[in-house]
């Protein structure tokens, strides 16, 4: 499978911040891919890089092949990029930016069949004549997301496309987008909603103070260790009485009746741990397990929490 985006040793300062140090990345055609990392990270960075909007100081990046630098007009009809920030016109109507957006690919009004189903599959039809700045914050949204995808892009680059957006306007986007991909699309997505990502994604990479920390699919960074930790969760009765030394160092919280462990499933046995445990006054009522997830992998990466 060959590639759709090409990053190789990008390197970007701004005065004497170093963005991104020596990022190298390869995403394949048809994937969905996912860049996750905590703020000042440089995901923006190397998105606005690839969309052609900042100039790296060294590397390469292409799409589809092409330069994105050398040969800006194939990379722009190539890809349609969301952002993050809401920007949009508020003297158009919603079909007229679409119109206005499809005009820069030289598609003009051949393009209204296609606009008239991104309308409709975004649930922006009876918004259609509507002046933009009498939309509501998650209609902007979607209608960001049409724009992006108005010239029919091979590559879709979503920068926390559901910021801000409720559960409802969340699903129907992701159904959407789920089926771009099944239809062959390429989607790359930042987001700081880790189950998205652990959900959608068939690899991932993180960033973190400009370089590449971990890629891999997510099965993959929990085969090499990463995540490695088991929470166990007890309900016993009350009152707890006092945990012996080597277990109260595995203790977590404690909290109404409620114990919670952590430990390294790398180097300790869950068996045996919880046959200590029993071996204890503590009257157990109760008791569940949780594996790590895609937060785990990132907390334990970055040493923050996702915003």
């Amino acid at each position: 499978m060959s590639n759709a985006i090409e990053i190789v040793d990008v390197q970007k300062r701004f005065g004497n911040v170093h963005a991104l140090k020596g990022v190298n990345l390869a995403i394949k055609r048809g994937e969905f891919f996912g860049l996750l990392g905590p703020n000042g990270a440089g995901k923006s960075t190397l998105i606005n890089i690839i969309a052609g909007l900042t100039r790296r100081d060294s590397g390469h990046v292409s799409v589809l092949g092409h330069d994105v630098t050398r040969d800006y007009r194939l990379t722009r009809r190539c890809l349609g990029v969301v952002p993050q920030e809401l920007v949009f016109d508020p003297f158009f109507t919603v079909r007229e930016v679409l119109r206005i957006q499809a005009g820069y690919f030289g598609l003009g009004r051949k393009n209204d069949a296609w606009i008239d189903e991104l309308l409709y599959t975004l649930g922006l039809m009876n918004k259609a004549n509507a002046n933009m700045r009498a939309l509501s914050g998650g209609m902007k949204r979607r209608v960001l997301i049409a724009q992006a995808l108005v010239h029919k892009p091979e590559v879709v680059v979503l920068d926390e496309p559901t910021a801000g957006v409720d559960i409802g306007l969340r699903k129907s986007l992701w159904l959407f987008i789920q089926r771009l991909h099944h239809e062959g699309h390429t989607i790359v997505l930042t987001t700081h909603y880790l189950e998205e990502a652990e959900a959608l994604c068939e690899r991932i990479a993180i960033l973190n103070h400009g370089n590449v920390v971990a890629l891999d699919s997510m099965h993959g960074l929990l085969r090499k260790g990463i995540g490695m930790t088991v929470h166990i969760i007890v309900t016993v009765e009350e009152p707890v009485p006092l945990l012996p030394p080597e277990l109260q160092a595995k203790l977590v919280s404690k909290q109404s009746g409620q114990l919670e462990f952590k430990l390294d499933r790398g180097v300790e046995s869950i068996v045996e741990f919880l046959d200590r445990l029993r071996h204890t006054d503590i009257a157990i009522t109760d008791l569940r397990t949780e594996e790590p997830d895609l937060e785990d992998v990132f907390l334990e990466l970055t040493g923050e929490a996702a915003e």
